[in-house]
């Protein structure tokens, strides 16, 4: 009984939605998405069918990470608005029948915290244990060999006190030491005070970084490595992320969680499926969902997609749900990825697949990553690392909502520059085109709402040769087969050990809805279709 009831929970059967804040919506003409801004624009998520809204970083924060560096966990950095202005938003979002999942960034902080100010201040200082500080080597070098994601070494010398501090990411990001009791209790109480506000649940950044190797052991050189890569990928982070002892801390954090009623997590986890799963849990008492960003790292092809997918299907604890994305504010969008057309295709992938799907901000309506000149780019990625074009800003540019100036998101010059044909993609012109990308999501994600095989309902791969991607999603009482054509050319589907009939519901060729199928199909280049089959 108790699994039939777990697969109606919301976060189950709804679709998420990132918003990354600085590029929603900007209320007040400073050329940088706010509270208010989001406020304004909530009827556009709500009439998309959106379930729950996942916000990046809004916390107080000196900014030198875009708010992944955050100064004060419990207030609003006066740049998005005020605590008041958060509390109408949630207030805002319950009332429209919608959940708000926060990002939290429990790995490390801003150098500028009162914690790490403390930390610093001498080596007897009682939160001196809150980061992980060590002395040189005895010729003065680091500790360790460990490196930066954003580029050089994770360690920063520290004049004052003598000794170095680990930063897995800026140097203005210290990393706090999840090893101590104290720092444990402070983030379970951000946490608590975020949840007695009522928001649904948190997206936590950087999961499987929080704790690190006791012995710290030199992380292995990654013999793959290529030059046009981050220098980060140097070495295999073996010692450095992804420690036993991780899963202690998310079960805490769930123990939390969980002592309210319906409240999620969404892991952040870039790791190989294996250790993905780890991280749902024993007994699920992990993260409800451990972030799947296999859409976002495999080849566009049919073949490898269809086996991720049966790995991934297959990998799953008992009872673990399964969940998808394409995009991230991290991430090159999938229109860039896969062009316009396969755009559609990927949408009805997303939208399809067994578990939760996250649309990330923008890819309802096809938006492209925006080229940034060298002179403009803002991501610290991308500016410590110059020459490898590894910067995150042109996915993070400001939504396209209409074809004024700015394209309706600000009164002022955004913070970031907007794409040249801005005023032919956006939500007002394909809101009046019914065969819109903005179209298809909005009647996929209908679709998928209506239908229990769609939202709760089992999957099962169909063998497809060359391009095609097909799988059944059902339940005792419905059916559907899903045939998605990988490629710019036709193909077919004609396969030998299933027979099938029923009517095309949802087509990327709208004008194939209706028509009856069976046995074998003829798709067009860059087509997928979603069969209700006929019940037997």
């Amino acid at each position: 009984m108790k699994d039939t009831q777990q697969k109606h929970l919301w976060w189950q059967e709804g679709v998420i939605y990132q918003i990354y804040p600085r590029s929603y919506q900007d209320s007040n003409g400073d050329g940088v998405g706010d509270l208010q801004g989001i406020i304004q624009r909530l009827d556009h998520i709500q009439s998309l069918g959106i379930k729950a809204i996942w916000i990046s970083p809004i916390f107080s924060s000196p900014m030198a990470d875009f708010g992944y560096d955050i100064s004060d966990y419990c207030d609003i950095h006066p740049l998005f608005g005020t605590m008041d202005d958060f509390d109408k938003l949630l207030q805002a979002v319950h009332d429209r029948g919608m959940k708000l999942i926060l990002d939290l960034v429990p790995n490390h902080t801003s150098d500028e915290h009162p914690w790490f100010k403390e930390s610093r201040s001498s080596k007897d200082n009682p939160k001196r244990d809150w980061y992980i500080w060590k002395d040189a080597n005895e010729d003065g070098s680091e500790p360790n060999n460990w490196l930066s994601v954003f580029g050089g070494s994770a360690w920063e010398w520290d004049e004052h006190t003598g000794q170095y501090y680990y930063h897995a990411f800026l140097k203005e990001q210290p990393d706090l030491n999840w090893r101590n009791p104290e720092v444990q209790e402070a983030m379970l109480d951000v946490m608590r005070f975020w949840l007695d506000k009522g928001v649904d649940g948190f997206r936590v950044d950087v999961m499987w970084h929080m704790i690190k190797d006791d012995q710290l052991r030199d992380n292995p050189v990654n013999p793959n490595y290529k030059a046009h890569q981050a220098t980060y990928e140097k070495l295999i982070p073996a010692y450095s992320t992804d420690q036993p002892e991780v899963h202690d801390i998310v079960h805490k954090m769930r123990k939390v969680l969980d002592s309210y009623d319906e409240r999620m997590m969404i892991g952040e986890i870039y790791l190989p499926i294996h250790k993905l799963m780890t991280y749902y849990g024993t007994d699920k008492n992990g993260a409800h969902l451990p972030f799947n960003f296999l859409l976002l790292s495999i080849d566009w092809d049919a073949t490898e997609i269809s086996s991720n997918i049966n790995q991934y299907e297959g990998a799953l604890p008992d009872g673990g749900w399964p969940n998808w994305v394409l995009g991230n504010h991290d991430q090159p969008r999938i229109t860039s990825r896969v062009g316009k057309a396969q755009a559609r295709v990927a949408a009805m992938l997303l939208l399809t697949l067994r578990g939760t799907p996250t649309i990330y901000y923008g890819d309802e309506i096809g938006m492209r990553d925006v080229p940034i000149p060298p002179d403009e780019i803002q991501d610290p990625q991308g500016l410590n690392m110059p020459g490898l074009n590894l910067s995150r800003d042109p996915q993070r540019t400001p939504m396209q909502w209409d074809s004024s100036e700015n394209a309706g998101f600000s009164k002022s010059k955004p913070w970031l520059r907007l794409p040249e044909d801005y005023r032919r993609v956006n939500v007002k012109a394909q809101l009046e085109d019914e065969f819109s990308i903005y179209a298809l999501y909005k009647r996929l994600i209908r679709l998928r709402q209506e239908e229990p095989a769609l939202h709760i309902g089992d999957y099962r791969p169909v063998v497809a040769s060359g391009p095609l991607l097909a799988y059944l999603r059902y339940t005792p009482d419905e059916r559907f087969l899903i045939l998605l054509n990988l490629s710019h050319k036709p193909c077919h589907f004609a396969p030998e050990h299933f027979n099938f009939e029923g009517t095309i519901v949802i087509d990327t060729l709208p004008e194939r809805e209706g028509g009856r199928v069976s046995r074998h199909v003829s798709l067009s280049g860059d087509e997928g279709m979603i069969i209700r089959l006929k019940q037997s």
